[in-house]
């Protein structure tokens, strides 16, 4: 089965460089207001003309760079679910094809932003027992997801069936103390007869 992402994903992306506007706005507002109250010798014509260039140039130039990056990292990022793995294809110049095996899947939390509520879509982080090196506290990020319910509910299911069944014996309760009943009593009882052997040489020496 191979999953693309919902074309609201760009959505969510404007809405978060809209909010990284507004803030960059909002910034530029307190300063501009705030630093003549600070310093008088400011000339409060210069100054808002230099701050709010700063402030125009800084959105411009965060929505040039950032609308060719998304574009092109959303359009080439898919999602395949095939028998034994989840496959997630990425990257913009450099392409990375990630492969994690459902053996080392441990869960798919799903994950919802104020902009995913609003948008009606929805994100799930893979989990693994090792997870990844990258520090993020998962393997992977399936992003975009429209039809998330039904989804999240087929891959858990999917770890279920696949999971081999000898960790779920492991971590059974009474396992390992029933175990430890056994061995124990038998070490005794070996220690036992080397102190009788030990001790029949003692009296024929």
């Amino acid at each position: 089965m191979e999953i693309r992402p919902d074309p609201k994903l760009l959505s969510k992306h404007w809405l978060s460089l809209a909010t990284i506007s507004c803030l960059i706005v909002l910034v530029t507002l307190v300063l501009y207001y705030g630093l003549p109250l600070l310093k008088d010798e400011l000339d409060p014509r210069l100054f808002g003309v230099v701050i709010w260039t700063i402030c125009g140039s800084a959105i411009l130039l965060l929505w040039v760079i950032s609308v060719p990056l998304i574009a092109l990292w959303v359009r080439n990022l898919s999602y395949r679910i095939v028998e034994d793995k989840v496959i997630v294809h990425k990257g913009i110049l450099t392409k990375v094809q990630q492969n994690i095996p459902f053996r080392m899947i441990t869960d798919f939390r799903l994950h919802r932003s104020l902009y995913d509520r609003w948008l009606g879509i929805a994100s799930m982080q893979v989990q693994t027992a090792g997870q990844s090196g990258s520090g993020t506290g998962y393997e992977a990020h399936l992003a975009g997801l429209l039809e998330w319910r039904e989804l999240h509910e087929r891959l858990r299911r999917r770890i279920e069936v696949l999971q081999p069944q000898e960790h779920a014996a492991a971590s059974a309760p009474g396992v390992a103390a029933a175990g430890e009943d056994s061995v124990f009593p038998a070490m005794l009882e070996e220690l036992r007869r080397i102190r009788g052997l030990l001790e029949r040489q003692t009296k024929s020496d």
